[in-house]
């Protein structure tokens, strides 16, 4: 219950947020109560709102109308989210090309609506379980059980497969270690069977001596703790995608005058919004018990359509030019997500 509690405040969290950085838009019609001058600056009003300092001008002081504004500030439930919404999913690229071409009162800014995305994916899979473990045993810890070992973790060679001895099981072991294949997949890890039957995982340092004594020395002596800084690195910092990507994404239209590194930053931003909701939407879907047969299709086939669909509309590409950027892209996005998780694995040093 305390996490459906917590990712419920994580939501609204990102709804504030975004709530400052994007007010509303304005499109609204004076109110039939409203005084003849702004009650905040004197200016006489000429519309819903004031033009000299921006302020309403209409004032309300009911309850009803506190968890109004409770709800438009913490949930973003206003008319400018489902004008956005719907052409983020269907039209995507549309919506770039008319915000970056100035239509921005109709519209949620990318920022806004990149932030309140990142909060809400955080807050339900906290409300879902969908956290870090926080049962890792780390190197100073007792080993895991082994599988040949009693209830108390000691081994027990009358147990044995094949009534094996220890001392042929670790040979073994030994041996299947050996592989040069297997080796390369275990470095830096290294794993050993003690003496009491028992088996468990070390990490080898690397010979760096600050990232030895910062990062590594972290890892092993708590990982727990270490994975849960980096979950949480991982939306604090989501932000740093947006900067990551934008060389990559300049490349592909290096040649072309016409769009600027801004134009870039609407296509991520927004880009990245809808990536985040989309994870949500199948992380609620697969909690209510939708078939994989489905989500799973859906995970993979739903972003490369979207980015396509994208690039199109905002950057007016013929299909042969939206394609073969998108495979570029395919592989440049898997070079931001590894540069991205190096970057939260040394803030996770500090």
């Amino acid at each position: 219950m305390s996490d459906i509690v917590e990712g419920i405040g994580t939501a609204t969290e990102g709804g504030l947020f975004a709530r400052v950085l994007d007010p509303g838009s304005g499109a609204k019609d004076r109110h039939e109560g409203d005084p003849e001058e702004c009650l905040n600056c004197g200016t006489r009003l000429v519309g819903a709102y004031c033009h000299a300092c921006g302020q309403s001008g209409h004032i309300h002081r009911t309850i009803g109308g506190f968890m109004h504004d409770l709800l438009h500030g913490a949930l973003h439930f206003e008319g400018k989210m489902w004008r956005t919404l719907p052409m983020l999913v269907l039209r995507p690229g549309k919506l770039t090309r008319r915000y970056i071409e100035g239509a921005r009162a109709r519209f949620v800014s990318p920022m806004a609506l990149f932030l309140f995305s990142v909060f809400l994916m955080f807050g339900v899979f906290q409300a879902l379980g969908l956290s870090a473990p926080t049962d890792i045993g780390s190197d100073e810890e007792e080993p895991s059980e082994f599988v040949a070992g009693t209830e108390d973790g000691t081994a027990d060679e009358a147990n044995l497969p094949n009534d094996e001895t220890f001392e042929g099981l670790q040979a073994e072991i030994a041996r299947d270690l050996a592989d040069p294949d297997l080796q390369e997949v275990l470095e830096p890890r290294v794993f050993n069977l003690e003496e009491d039957g028992n088996a468990r995982m070390t990490v080898s340092p690397t010979g760096v001596g600050w990232l030895d004594e910062g990062l590594f020395k972290k890892w092993r002596d708590n990982p727990s703790l270490m994975l849960y800084k980096l979950q949480a690195n991982a939306y604090k910092f989501s932000w740093l995608l947006i900067p990551i990507s934008l060389p990559f994404l300049w490349l592909l239209f290096a040649w072309k005058r016409r769009f600027k590194v801004y134009d870039h930053a609407i296509f991520v931003t927004y880009s990245l919004s809808f990536m985040t909701l989309l994870f949500v939407t199948i992380s609620v879907l697969d909690a209510a018990g939708m078939t994989e047969t489905i989500l799973i299709p859906a995970f993979f086939l739903i972003p490369p359509i979207h980015i396509y669909k994208q690039l199109r509309g905002a950057y007016e590409l013929s299909r042969f030019s939206a394609f073969w950027r998108l495979l570029v892209l395919s592989l440049f996005i898997w070079v931001v997500a590894l540069i991205f998780l190096q970057a939260l694995l040394l803030l996770g040093a500090f």
